[in-house]
């Protein structure tokens, strides 16, 4: 496989992840009591480190299973992996029966509110975070992160999403940049470098020659660029630029359809007002059927081996499209509902009639059903093609919870046909690898980064949802101390004004 565009501008990103890191163990060293989640103390790390023993160790990096297996944990980094290992005065966690994968990670976030996403992260596994939408939010709770004062997950935080002008977003729900040429795409990128962004987020409406103009100036600045394949740019066309991981599925068909000519002439026809979001599902929708239905084998053999060749990771969000595409018939009611603010609810069921539904006949139902299959089914494909792919939720949109949302997206990647170990895979060392760090392995030398199970992911997938326990950077939190950030965090959401929720991200498809 030859080296990918945009590697140095993946360094770089790594670069400024690491240096973050390091920061934070320096941080870590001298706090005597570390971080607090809301109203939950963190305790001091002993200082001969945790060893975690007789567990059956998952590593999705290598594909090994060890059974009878020893993590030895000294500040915020794995030690020592084994069956024989000293424990030399580490406080010792018998994980006899359970279960030890690395952290999880969610590569299509989007902050929700105060309170809410980093505590739901932490009792769910997660503990890598890309925020998609430069969320002011994200930023903040990375730095309290990196500085001791809240448990939370890893985060990659990116610019404001760059769109076409008009953008199909309304500008008064979210900051987003608008770029009509490629000056201003240019100068767009600029901008967001400046702003600390560790890549920059590409969006549906940009004109081509923007979109060239934004991937060069990139490469200028060694930052990656990703996000949403524009219309206009046809997907081989980004991996040949560079674009380092392309978001959802909309734009994937495409180019696997014998009449993508007639699709191409009929996206150079598309003319969209200032916020019409709901008119952009309603002329791309019938595009995503032609081509579904005009499904060529050799075409889609073409491009997946193109996208695997410069290995651009595929993020498809299989969460957000089952809520799309089930949108009249998605269950509302979840009892997961409990940990998101009321304003939070009223958001997605807002994106849900006014955006999914608006111009949706329940005629129409069946046939946005067959499109989720046919979404597996590329799922599945991309996977045997060699094309990474990464797990990403989109939260924020209809049925989407931060946290949990990552189990069911395992689920709906097994669904696809995707095998347990490699859907683990593209949650935790394919991440890792996209961001540069010592996360995703368990592995001396790596990050301390763990989730406990109860059960065995690969005879379930389901299993992962079975937490025991939590390792984050080193720190645990047991079961008791898991369900007490559960119970903080269903509080907060009953407690929280409705103008502190919500803020940064108020529906679909960031």
């Amino acid at each position: 496989m030859c080296e990918p565009p945009g590697s140095d501008s993946i360094s770089r990103m790594a670069t400024n992840i690491s240096r973050r890191s390091a920061l934070v163990a320096g941080a870590a060293a001298g706090i005597a009591s570390t971080t607090t989640w809301p109203a939950v103390a963190v305790a001091e790390r002993p200082g001969r480190g945790t060893a975690f023993t007789h567990a059956t160790v998952l590593d999705p990096a290598s594909g090994r299973v060890l059974p009878d297996t020893t993590v030895l944990v000294r500040g915020d980094t794995i030690a020592e992996v084994g069956g024989q290992v000293r424990l030399d005065g580490a406080t010792e966690v018998d994980l006899r029966g359970k279960y030890v994968i690395p952290g999880l990670a969610d590569m299509h976030a989007h902050a929700v509110a105060d309170g809410i996403d980093t505590g739901l992260y932490v009792a769910n596994g997660v503990t890598t975070v890309r925020e998609m939408a430069g969320s002011p939010k994200a930023r903040e709770w990375r730095d309290r992160i990196e500085a001791g004062k809240l448990l939370g997950p890893r985060y990659a935080v990116g610019s404001r999403m760059i769109d076409g002008l008009p953008t199909i977003w309304d500008p008064k729900w979210i900051d987003i940049v608008q770029v009509g040429d490629p000056a201003a795409a240019r100068a767009a990128v600029r901008e967001e470098v400046a702003r600390g962004a560790d890549f920059i987020k590409v969006y549906s409406r940009v004109p081509r020659d923007a979109y060239r103009a934004l991937a060069d100036e990139a490469h200028r600045h060694d930052v990656p660029f990703v996000g949403h394949c524009p219309d206009a740019v046809p997907l081989h066309e980004a991996a040949d630029l560079g674009q380092a991981s392309v978001e959802h599925l909309f734009w994937t068909p495409f180019e696997t359809s014998t009449r993508e000519a007639w699709i191409r002439a009929e996206i150079q026809r598309i003319r969209l007002g200032l916020g019409d979001y709901a008119g952009w599902f309603a002329v791309l929708h019938p595009l995503e059927w032609t081509a579904a239905h005009t499904y060529s084998p050799v075409k889609a053999r073409r491009l997946h081996e193109k996208l695997a060749r410069h290995a651009v990771r595929q993020v498809p969000t299989l969460a957000m499209h089952r809520g799309l595409d089930f949108a009249r018939t998605v269950d509302m009611n979840d009892p997961r509902n409990k940990y998101l603010p009321a304003s939070t609810l009223a958001t997605q069921e807002m994106a849900r009639q006014e955006f999914y539904l608006k111009d949706r006949a329940p005629a129409q139902d069946a046939e946005w059903a067959a499109m989720f299959d046919h979404r597996l089914r590329t799922v599945r494909r991309l996977h045997e093609a060699g094309v990474p792919l990464m797990t990403g939720t989109d939260t924020g949109t209809v049925a989407v919870w931060p946290g949990f949302s990552v189990h069911d997206e395992l689920q709906l990647f097994v669904a696809a046909g995707i095998p347990p170990m490699a859907a683990l895979h593209a949650s935790t060392a394919e991440p890792a690898a996209f961001l540069g760090t010592r996360t995703g392995r368990i592995a001396p030398g790596h990050a301390a980064d763990l989730a406990v199970l109860d059960a065995d992911p690969l005879h379930d997938i389901r299993n992962t949802r079975k937490l025991s326990g939590v390792v984050v950077r080193g720190r645990y939190v047991d079961a008791a101390e898991r369900l007490r950030i559960l119970a903080e965090v269903e509080r907060t959401a009953a407690t929280t004004p409705p103008e502190a929720a919500a803020a940064g991200c108020p529906c679909h498809a960031h």
